[in-house]
């Protein structure tokens, strides 16, 4: 009788070995890959230069959310193309829940003006949570001899094309904001597009440019200071922080209504589980005090939205702004 490890067996002996090694190197890695979200740091994408209101929203919130997510919670800002390089990048990453993006409305008003883009807004991106909200300001250099919004307009029917206002980038929200006030007012400016809301502030109050467009957040201390004067806030009503700025619409244009608002998003195929557990963690630290009070501060408010709603609302919001895109006839390449 042959030996079962004869010559003629061991092939296959050794085949079947291989593979109960295999088999147990499988199951020794299970328990690994079926760890529960997250297991590593997350990493936040932010497409604007540090030291504007959105890089502060992110990283007052990253912190909280990190100790309660056990993880670092790191942010990485990666400014240009008025979000279109950050969202770019969170689209081409993997669908693990690790790479999230934060943006704010310029999220849906891209896919309305730009003839051309990087990824698919609806397709590539799921919502996860509306974060904090905030007006726009119209604001001037204390030297300009406008201290209204009427007295904006009489001076720019006198100087057509002569005066400049500056944003934080073309087919912004405060570009669009601007544009469509424009078109109500039947004025003609000069759009002078910065990369973030940080230097287009600095070049309107050093007086390279006149006029400025910006969130609140990101003008209020120095409109506390008078470095820059306000002219209107763009919300329906007046804000809290500075009640004394009247709206647009008190100005004589009903109806005018366009806010800021920022949340944030990951790749359209992530995990569900992934995308509820950063949702909940995200909306539980904007309930907190502190982050309350630091947000108000420079005029944010806190608006909490869970991953099924926020993803319903800024949808809602891209058609919205591709109306108004298209009414005002703004494109940009």
């Amino acid at each position: 009788m042959k030996d079962d490890l004869s010559p003629m067996r061991a092939p296959a002996f050794s085949c079947f070995f291989l593979l109960l090694l295999a088999f147990g190197l499988e199951l020794a890695a299970t328990p690994a890959a079926g760890q529960a979200f997250p297991s590593r740091s997350v990493r936040i994408i932010v497409p604007f230069p540090a030291g504007g209101s959105g890089d502060f929203i992110a990283r007052t919130v990253a912190q909280p959310a990190g100790r309660a997510l056990g993880q670092n919670v790191i942010v990485d800002n990666r400014p240009g193309g008025t979000g279109l390089i950050g969202a770019e990048l969170v689209a081409r990453s993997p669908a693990d829940g690790y790479t999230v993006l934060f943006i704010g409305t310029v999220f849906a008003i891209n896919p309305g003006v730009r003839l051309k883009m990087p990824y698919d807004t609806l397709k590539d991106f799921t919502g996860v949570a509306r974060m904090a909200s905030n007006p726009m300001v119209f604001a001037a250099h204390p030297s300009l001899p406008a201290k209204s919004l009427k007295e904006l307009i009489a001076l720019a029917r006198a100087r057509p094309g002569q005066l400049t206002y500056a944003t934080n980038g073309p087919a912004s929200p405060q570009h669009l904001s601007m544009e469509m006030f424009k078109g109500l007012a039947k004025i003609d400016l000069t759009h002078v597009p910065y990369q973030g809301g940080a230097p287009a502030t600095i070049a309107v109050m050093g007086g390279h440019t006149m006029i400025l467009v910006a969130n609140l957040s990101e003008g209020a201390p120095h409109l506390e200071t008078g470095k820059l004067r306000a002219l209107a806030v763009t919300s329906a009503a007046r804000s809290d922080l500075f009640k004394e700025i009247p709206t647009v619409a008190e100005a004589g244009f009903p109806g005018f209504d366009l806010n800021i608002w920022y949340g944030t998003w990951v790749p359209a195929a992530t995990p569900r589980d992934a995308v509820n557990r950063l949702s909940a963690e995200i909306n539980r630290a904007l309930l907190l005090q502190d982050v309350k009070d630091a947000l108000g501060r420079i005029g944010l408010t806190t608006a909490g939205m869970n991953a099924a709603d926020f993803d319903a609302f800024y949808r809602a919001e891209v058609r919205r702004y591709e109306k108004i895109a298209k009414a005002v006839n703004l494109k940009v390449d």
